[in-house]
């Protein structure tokens, strides 16, 4: 075990890892050292991460310990409004502190005064309104960063208070006030397939609807908010800042600054975690701004109030109402129909393309002949809700999921049959007309679940320890009123980007000497956000290029872009573009080995730092870029097969690049007379196409789901009148460590034929299937509905005049 898994942590945390690909047998956690000399470290080795022992050590740079000399601070002026005209800005009061050297308004952006990562339509800094609470109105740069937050209070913006609408149903009123030119929908997309739904049900067709709601879930990254601008002197700039996409943050800041993209250069700095989080600018043109305009580096850090205030978007709350009918003797699905509703918030964000993942995947995993779908997404004066692990499918899955339970219980079918009816199979058709390529796992799912052995139940008057019960973490209950309950789910998603988009990811290999040895240059703009991209470039080009030692240079804009590290993406993409450069230089070493040896007939390899012939060992492969030998270099671009936008009307259209499918089980205990509730266990099965890294994977796994129980029980920002309540961690309830289950991991390897080495991207996966999972559990232990996530404490009790009437 690696010294971040020692026997205690082990020992409370049990795990089981079973590989089940093509004819891999059950495994326990692999000894590292073995396996990495087994492997040396190419594809499918179990390895740490490269950057894992300095942050462990405390000794990694995030964005927010960046320091320069001569640095100053920035602050940022935000509304203490959800909706209000702004009649006048004072700075006055604040240049007059000591230390401030300027106060911005958005009279001074010297270029696009608006911004946004798909629609531009977010002021830079609040021009005559705010639109929601925390919306930047000034920013100031100062000595310290106490002084430009105390410059930052002194500035007066006079403000007339409008009626926010804080509401879908508000923003959807024929009487409501446009808060964009174009109205108040933002996007809406229909998706019809089949035969149209007649209003009553055939004879022999069963019936089964609902409303759900998922609530507003925060990313909670440990790192807010920051980066550091330097001016280069020559009226350009460079920012070290935490993103997740340099390029297209590269775009948006030079053309706020009125620059040419080139003038603009991103380093990528430390990133503390993002979820999704920090697609959309926050401190970047803010800084640079500053930066500029007082001719010192500029650092900006938000505060972790301003952060949930203004600083990111969230993920979407959702509002959800189902139909499912199916065949009463078969329990085969015969229609689905359903209504979404977003909350897009303020700012457009990459509302457009949630909502499009929403109802693409609005039925679930399973084949069904007629459908009507219709998900839309407004403007509201609630704070901007973006990018968030699942991007749109997490929502829906709690809604189709609970749909399938009530079908399976309408049905006389357990849950897990039921499912597997109706579950796609391999050549499988989408509502929007599209194939699913390449293997369906769902079934397989499924039954690798129903098989994996139960937690044992607690025996009838054993001792119990507090700690094992809900509520563990304040000794709430000895166990006289809890009950256990089990859930299953299962749930896809797209992988990549959708709809046309042009997704490529660009990399440059180079093969050079360093000390004598062999190494290779890997130089990607590919944004390491925690998921461990660092690593898969490391193994790829150890695996193409049989050499040891790999260096991945600092992602950058001196690159073409890689894309964002979003949608489950990177891996495959990047991982395409990496193992494409390598391959050219494989090529090239192996043509110049063959000129030098005089073998151009015969068959040569590289492998192991060295030229092979066969089981020959013929030339180490430094020879061949030592000395006056120029490196070997390769630049390549990556890209999926094209896809294609939806039907405006019948949303028909193979508008996806590929897909994850995942299954969650979930056992629960709940004190039924508190309210209270404990994961005991989760077990994650997902087909992740080909393992790059075993441990990288299985913190995601983990992780994921983890997420997902704290969307089922826990996490949600909460609003009063647009106003955000939520601003802190403590208020803020992420899943502690008490709070986390033990999580199985079951991974199917079954291949996506079109990836490179067969992978699918694993990271949003985990998060779709577990909050239903757990919300199935819930049920099965309650008998309560529980159509919202998260659930509420007093949604869980159960009173004596249900139990009587039960009875």
């Amino acid at each position: 075990m690696s010294p971040q898994q020692g026997d205690t942590w082990q020992a409370q945390h049990p795990r089981t890892v079973r590989h089940t690909g093509t004819g891999a047998e059950p495994e326990a956690l692999l000894d590292e050292d073995a396996e990495r000399a087994a492997r040396a470290g190419h594809v499918g080795a179990r390895l740490t991460r490269s950057d894992g022992p300095a942050k462990v050590a405390g000794e990694f740079l995030y964005s927010s310990d960046l320091r320069v000399e001569g640095m100053l601070f920035g602050a940022t002026v935000r509304s203490p409004h959800a909706s209000a005209l702004i009649r006048g800005i004072d700075v006055r009061a604040a240049l007059d502190v000591p230390g401030v050297h300027v106060v911005l308004t958005h009279a001074d952006v010297p270029g696009d005064k608006l911004v946004g990562n798909t629609l531009p339509d977010q002021p830079v800094l609040a021009i005559d309104r705010v639109r929601h609470h925390g919306e930047p109105v000034a920013i100031v740069a100062a000595e310290d960063a106490v002084t430009a937050r105390r410059a930052a209070a002194l500035v007066v913006v006079e403000y007339a208070p409008v009626e926010p609408l804080t509401t879908v149903e508000a923003a959807l009123a024929p009487d409501a006030p446009a808060l964009h030119p174009a109205g108040n929908v933002l996007r809406a997309v229909p998706i019809l397939a089949g035969a149209p739904i007649a209003d009553a049900p055939a004879p022999g067709e069963v019936v089964v609807t609902g409303r759900y709601e998922v609530g507003i879930q925060d990313q909670a990254f440990l790192g807010p908010e920051s980066g550091l601008a330097i001016p280069d002197g020559e009226g350009g700039v460079e920012l070290h800042i935490a993103t997740q996409w340099l390029h297209v943050d590269r775009d948006q800041v030079a053309a706020g600054l009125g620059l040419p993209a080139e003038r603009v250069r991103l380093v990528l700095g430390g990133v503390g975690g993002a979820f999704g989080a920090r697609e959309d600018l926050s401190i970047q043109l803010h800084a640079c701004m500053l930066a500029l305009v007082t001719g010192r580096p500029v650092k900006m850090a938000y505060l972790r109030d301003e952060s949930f205030t203004g600083g990111h978007v969230h993920r979407h709350p959702a509002w959800m109402e189902y139909e499912h009918r199916a065949d009463a003797a078969t329990g085969l699905l015969t229609a689905v129909r359903a209504r979404l509703w977003l909350d897009g918030g303020a700012y457009a964000s990459s509302s457009t393309a949630v909502v499009a993942n929403a109802t693409t995947l609005a039925a679930g995993p399973y084949a069904c002949p007629d459908v009507d779908l219709l998900g839309t997404v407004v403007y509201t004066n609630n704070p901007p809700c973006g990018a968030m692990r699942g991007f749109g499918a997490v929502q829906v899955a709690v809604a189709y999921e609970a749909q399938m339970d009530k079908l399976a219980a309408a049905s006389g079918l357990d849950p897990i049959e039921l499912r597997r009816r109706n579950a796609l199979r391999d050549g499988g058709v989408l509502p929007t007309g599209q194939v699913v390529r390449g293997p369906i796992a769902t079934v397989a799912l499924l039954e690798a679940l129903a098989e994996h052995p139960l937690p044992a139940e607690r025996p009838a008057g054993a001792a119990v320890d507090p700690r094992d019960l809900p509520g563990s973490q304040f000794a709430a209950t000895r166990g006289e009123g809890v009950r256990r309950g089990v859930g299953y789910a299962a749930a896809f998603k797209n992988i990549a980007f959708s709809e046309g988009f042009d997704d490529a990811s660009t990399a440059r290999a180079r093969l050079t000497a360093r000390d004598g040895r062999a190494v290779v240059e890997v130089h990607t703009a590919a944004v390491e956000v925690g998921q461990g991209v660092l690593g898969v470039q490391e193994q790829i080009a150890r695996t193409e290029l049989g050499v040891e030692a790999v260096v991945v240079a600092a992602a950058d804009t001196a690159i073409d872009s890689a894309g964002s590290a979003s949608a489950s993406r990177l891996t495959w993409m990047v991982g395409g573009a990496v193992r494409a450069a390598c391959v050219a230089v494989r090529t090239a070493a192996l043509e110049r080995a063959a000129d030098w040896l005089g073998r151009r007939d015969t068959a040569l390899a590289l492998r192991d730092g060295a030229v092979w012939q066969g089981a020959e060992r013929v030339l180490d492969l430094v020879e061949l870029v030592e000395g006056g030998a120029e490196p070997l270099e390769a630049t390549r671009t990556y890209r999926h097969a094209p896809t294609e936008a939806l039907d405006p009307v019948t949303g028909q259209g193979d508008a996806h690049a590929g897909f994850g499918f995942v299954a969650h089980r979930a056992v629960v205990e709940v004190d039924v007379e508190l309210g209270l509730a404990r994961v005991v266990q989760l077990t994650c099965a997902q087909d992740v196409g080909r393992v790059i890294n075993p441990m990288a994977l299985e913190g995601q796994l983990e992780g994921g789901s983890i997420q997902g129980l704290g969307l089922a029980l826990s996490e949600e920002v909460l609003l009063a009148g647009g106003l955000v309540q939520t601003q802190s961690l403590g208020s803020y309830r992420i899943p502690t460590i008490v709070d986390a289950a033990p999580v199985d991991s079951i991974i199917l390897e079954l291949g996506d034929p079109e990836t490179p080495y067969g992978l699918r991207g694993v990271g949003e996966m985990p998060s779709l299937s577990s909050t239903p999972a757990i919300l199935a559990a819930l049920r099965a232990a309650t008998g309560h509905e529980l159509p919202r996530a998260p659930v509420r404490p007093e949604e869980l009790v159960v009173h004596v005049d249900e139990e009587e009437h039960a009875r």
